[in-house]
């Protein structure tokens, strides 16, 4: 166990429908440390075991082989709703993460209150709706005035910035963004990362953002990886990440593969 360690993956394997014509090695003997603080940019291909990995460490199904230690603890056994005290997580889709037919305080009460003890107190404390529209005052997306409006009727960008905003106010262990920014347009996705930037340095959040933007795994972050076949082939950071191009990073992948990159969804540009 590596001391301090935030998240560790040690030997992960995950085959989907073994010993059938359609078996899949999505994890492949996967290895990956996670030092508190740091914030991780993930990209590969089409089948990678980009996303597989995320639910690997939430828990979404149980892994084949190899363990899942986060802050100390392994929670390889554990199930997905034992690990959610963990985790803060931000999906593709802008319609999850919220309760649509809530308003945008009750959706941030619910977040806020999330792993506390029940109580019968009725409602939101004004001291909670003075919090909650400081926190939304810095997104700089106006919502701290549209606080009894349905999370429903926000666009797709201010649905995602409140996501992340609730998936961080626990200050989970681990923030888990999967491809966040993918179904926004280019001007609301910039937006979207800022305001990641913004939350993560804040909290100090360990973070893991998977992406198929490479400038965006460029440009953010401290440190990047990207996946092949299951495993980590490329791991970079401090200095040497800064100085990236799109150009060097295709380079690597080619001579650690032995393959050209090849992604449909991929951005390189």
């Amino acid at each position: 166990m590596t001391e301090n360690a935030m998240l560790e993956l040690r030997g992960v394997r995950k085959v989907f429908n073994p010993g059938t014509v359609n078996e899949k090695v999505a994890l492949n003997g996967l290895d990956l440390t996670l030092m508190p603080g740091e914030f991780v940019t993930v990209i590969g291909g089409n089948g990678a075991g980009k996303s597989t990995m995320l639910n690997a460490v939430s828990g979404v199904f149980r892994i084949d082989g190899g363990s899942v230690i986060l802050d100390g603890k392994d929670v390889t056994s554990l199930p997905e709703y034992k690990r959610a005290g963990y985790l803060g997580r931000v999906f593709q889709d802008p319609m999850m993460g919220t309760a649509a037919d809530m308003q945008i305080e009750e959706n941030l009460a619910l977040a806020a209150r999330r792993g506390k003890r029940k109580t019968l107190a009725p409602g939101i404390r004004n001291s909670e709706r003075s919090g909650f529209r400081e926190m939304l005052r810095e997104l700089d997306l106006g919502l701290e005035d549209r606080m009894s409006v349905k999370v429903g009727t926000l666009s797709g960008g201010q649905r995602q910035a409140l996501t992340l905003l609730m998936a961080a106010m626990r200050e989970p262990k681990l923030l888990l963004l999967d491809e966040h920014t993918a179904a926004l347009d280019p001007k609301t996705a910039a937006k979207v990362l800022e305001i990641t930037d913004r939350i993560v340095a804040e909290h100090s959040l360990t973070t893991l953002m998977i992406t198929h933007n490479m400038k965006d795994a460029i440009a953010h972050g401290s440190r990047l990886i990207m996946m092949h076949e299951g495993r980590v082939i490329i791991d970079v950071s401090g200095d040497e990440k800064k100085r990236l191009t799109v150009e060097d990073l295709l380079g690597m992948f080619t001579k650690a593969s032995g393959g050209e990159f090849s992604n449909d969804r991929a951005m390189l540009v």
